[in-house]
């Protein structure tokens, strides 16, 4: 195995999907070289999931390792001014490696919550109802009674990060960046209508097109100094998270990748997060820390739909023939197999093999039991309750226990579970979008008639032959999976089939 306390840089693109990348997708119309390297490096992983199909929840998970249903948050997301969904003293992965002595550090998109101060010494979610939006009231909430000049608590660093720099999402006020427990400029325009995002206060002159220059520019920035470290008394390891907010509307790829995917702007967006972990490749051969170093690189849920400024994935395959879910059904939000199914690769040299490919069930909380385990160290009880080590997949120890079953979750709060070959949606409809008749014709989808979903993914990929009737007692079976792993989480849910609802 390589170093005792290896490096981690765990690099999360935001809406980009598992058929983006041409190593999971041989027909796709994206040139991906730089994830293709690392795939080489590495380990690919095949069935791999967020902890849902939607950007929080999913944040939640691969820094808590609990599903987000286990939080305050039932469904959906945490929109502007909402505080933090992850609890006070809870542990984090960084909160965690922090106190085995790491240096802890984030840069991009954060949205997971903050506790804003406000003028009138309120806290907002008095007034805003937490997880719901209404965006005129947030609005004009965020340009009445937000302090911008106060420190913000309840961010990255009260939450075990070390250092901070970033913004909290792309399309949310505030539009400037944030650094630490600070705004680095106080808004103090509106927003201007042809900048894409949400009514607001932002910093003037305040350009879309920056975010993801600046935030490479200060990751290769703190691996570079690290160099001088190595191997020293003063050397500590690092964990690094690098939420990314690309390919994520506003699609806004720089001048330099324009032209170079053949699926339009969001492909060539995509090629800039490909250019993104090129650099992060390099700067760790350049320093000599490349063995030192588990890198990770994976996306926190399926691709987007249509957005003002993209044509969305549906569209793009009628007009470049570019499938962003790959082989699978569903998008962003959505409960069936592409809403939550992601890309994932594993690069530690040394002690993963490269160029391998695994077909194990594994899921983005796993990160934090991971890093336990690599360290030797075992996680206080009630902490990372659904995260299941990863490390022998990574080291090629088949024969140790691994996961067993994963929970799913929509934007809407709908619920499937997976096990095996197996997957059942505890709903009679997957899709938190809609999908277009010529989709579904083109993949041989029929009108529901069964109050679930069952599929069996060995055979049927597409998830487009529901074997709910034929099959009752899986059914039934991955219910009660999902009724103990529901029980004391406050989520009300039912069996769509013939068992009684959760009292």
């Amino acid at each position: 195995m390589g170093p005792k306390k290896p490096n981690v840089i765990y690099i999360l693109a935001d809406d980009m999907g598992y058929g983006d990348i041409a190593c999971n997708n041989p027909n796709s119309k994206i040139p991906t070289p730089n994830l293709d390297r690392m795939a080489s490096m590495g380990l690919r992983f095949a069935d791999a999931h967020a902890g849902s199909s939607v950007c929080t929840p999913s944040r939640y998970n691969i820094l808590t390792g609990d599903y987000v249903w286990r939080s305050r948050l039932k469904n959906g997301i945490v929109w502007e001014w909402d505080g933090p969904v992850i609890g006070e003293d809870q542990v984090t992965v960084a909160s965690f490696l922090k106190s085995n002595g790491y240096e802890t550090a984030c840069f991009g998109k954060w949205h997971l919550g903050w506790d804003w101060p406000t003028i009138d010494g309120s806290h907002p979610n008095d007034t805003l109802e937490y997880g719901s939006r209404n965006a005129d009231k947030r609005r004009d909430f965020g340009i009445s009674n937000i302090d911008y000049e106060k420190p913000i608590s309840g961010g990255p660093i009260d939450k075990g990060f070390d250092s901070y720099f970033g913004v909290d999402v792309p399309n949310f006020p505030p539009y400037t960046w944030f650094e630490d427990d600070r705004l680095t400029d106080i808004p103090t325009v509106n927003k201007p209508a042809e900048l894409y995002g949400n009514s607001g206060l932002a910093q003037p002159g305040w350009e879309l097109e920056n975010m993801i220059p600046e935030f490479t520019r200060r990751v290769v920035s703190f691996i570079e100094s690290k160099e001088s470290r190595a191997g020293t008394t003063l050397h500590k390891p690092f964990f690094l998270y690098f939420p990314l907010t690309s390919p994520h509307s506003p699609v806004v790829p720089n001048k330099s990748f324009q032209g170079l995917s053949g699926a339009g702007n969001y492909g060539d967006f995509v090629c800039e997060v490909d250019w993104v972990v090129g650099q992060v490749i390099d700067a760790l051969a350049r320093t000599g820390l490349t063995e030192d170093t588990l890198l990770i690189f994976t996306s926190d849920n399926g691709p987007e739909g249509r957005t003002p400024d993209d044509e969305g994935v549906y569209e793009r395959i009628q007009t470049y023939d570019h499938f962003s879910m790959g082989n699978f059904r569903g998008i962003k939000r959505d409960l069936w197999e592409a809403g939550h199914r992601v890309p994932f690769l594993a690069s530690w040299p040394g002690v993963v093999e490269p160029g391998g490919v695994c077909d194990e069930l594994v899921g983005l909380g796993d990160l934090l039991a991971t890093c336990a385990d690599i360290l030797g160290k075992t996680l206080p009880v009630g902490v990372g309750k659904d995260s299941i080590s990863m490390l022998p997949l990574l080291t090629g120890e088949t024969a140790i226990k691994k996961r067993e079953y994963a929970i799913h979750h929509s934007m809407s709060g709908k619920f499937a579970v997976r096990k095996g070959k197996w997957v059942l949606l505890n709903t009679a409809n997957g899709g938190d979008n809609e999908e277009p008749q010529w989709f579904k014709e083109l993949r041989g989808y029929k009108d529901n008639d069964a109050p679930g979903e069952l599929y069996d993914l060995s055979s049927d990929i597409l998830e487009s032959n529901n074997l709910y009737f034929q099959h009752k007692d899986v059914s039934k079976e991955l219910h009660d999976i999902l009724l103990e792993a529901l029980e004391g989480s406050g989520v009300e849910s039912h069996f769509v089939g013939d068992v009684e609802p959760i009292a």
